[in-house]
């Protein structure tokens, strides 16, 4: 059950004091054991010494189905339907108690400044992007699993997803007939301190339809790099589902591209279906593309890459607030995921690692919500 606090403030020196609103702690903390095969590793023999031909590692993970994280939010109730609210929120390792996000800051993983009215919403800061799979501003659907159990079962992991902006504005209308407009802005997705011009900008634009059983969604993005050497990168995203109940089922599109470097598709077909008080998710998905920038070819030796993987969840619920699960996944690369040239780098022990495109992987773990 998440802790509601009810914040009231005094300032004793000046004696003005502040209106009360209420404030919510939550949070999540996930830990698994994860089995992970990273396929692909050819033996090669070295000045008389043989590289073992794959790579096993069993290890504990944290945010392996859900980020592990904590955050607060709050909303003030302005009167005549207005109401202003925020969210904090920053991830961690539950394995080892070490921040989790890439981006130093106290609230990485969201920083949001909003207001509701009759108009929708609009909020400002350090957002999720629309098909991001996270986040508050996030509408990414049409997959089972999520963005969970990473990093075979996410959708993610295939696609190609523009993370976090900082210094966004996002946009959400009312909703028509169950039918919702979503646009977002970033003036910078890591800083916005240059010129104009030399900023990175991300735009968004999507519509969300959440009717009934269904729940569909059409995104388009792009983000233009201009503060350095990259091209625009663009990419459609298609997401449908339906509940019918006993069963779930959900498919999922996207195609990704830059001009001058790659092209993809990536597909997915799955489905929920609850089972024995618990859930099953299992889907299939699949990418084919072409990399023609010469750092992808003189790593793999190719120029066009596929992957299929195959992923199914188990998760039952102790509690309303606890989950335990299981999770397998199999993926098989082709293409540059599997060429000579990428086996001989990944048995050279440098670390390199495409579990998520050709391997497999297996995970039991909790996830507990406050």
């Amino acid at each position: 059950m998440k802790k509601t606090l009810l914040a009231l403030a005094v300032m004793g020196a000046s004696g003005v004091a502040f209106a009360a609103s209420n404030v919510t702690l939550y949070g999540v903390i996930d830990t698994s054991a994860v089995f992970t095969h990273d396929g692909g590793a050819a033996a090669v023999t070295k000045d008389g010494k043989t590289t073992a031909a794959a790579k096993n590692v069993v290890d504990m993970q944290s945010g392996f189905r859900n980020g592990s994280r904590w955050g607060i939010k709050g909303v003030e109730e302005l009167g005549n339907g207005y109401a202003v609210g925020f969210i904090l929120e920053d991830g961690f390792n539950s394995d080892d108690g070490s921040g989790a996000q890439k981006m130093n800051g106290a609230f990485s993983r969201e920083s949001k400044l909003y207001i509701n009215g009759g108009f929708g919403q609009i909020g400002f800061g350090r957002l999720g992007t629309l098909a991001n799979g996270a986040q508050s501003n996030s509408i990414l659907s049409g997959w089972a699993l999520g963005t969970s159990y990473q990093t075979q079962g996410t959708l993610t992991s295939f696609m190609k997803n523009n993370g976090r902006a900082n210094n966004a504005i996002a946009y959400v209308s009312p909703s028509f007939a169950g039918m919702t407009v979503h646009a977002m802005y970033s003036n910078g997705t890591s800083t916005d301190t240059a010129e104009w011009a030399r900023n990175d900008h991300y735009y968004g634009l999507g519509l969300a339809y959440q009717l009934g059983g269904y729940r569909n969604t059409l995104i388009f993005e792009s983000a233009d790099n201009k503060g350095g050497n990259g091209e625009t990168a663009y990419n459609v995203n298609l997401g449908l589902g339906y509940n019918f109940g006993a069963i779930t089922p959900q498919f999922a599109y996207q195609y990704a591209w830059q001009d001058t470097q790659y092209k993809q598709h990536v597909f997915g077909v799955s489905a929920a279906a609850p089972v024995a008080g618990g859930t099953v998710k299992a889907g299939v998905k699949y990418l084919l593309g072409k990399n023609e920038t010469s750092k992808f070819q003189d790593l793999t030796g190719e120029d066009k890459y596929r992957s299929l993987s195959i992923s199914a969840a188990y998760e039952y619920p102790l509690s309303k607030r606890t989950t335990v699960w299981g999770f397998a996944s199999w993926a098989d690369g082709d293409k540059g995921y599997s060429s000579d040239n990428l086996k001989k780098i990944k048995a050279s022990g440098d670390g390199l690692k495409t579990a998520n495109f050709d391997g497999y992987v297996f995970s039991v773990g909790m996830t507990h919500n406050f």
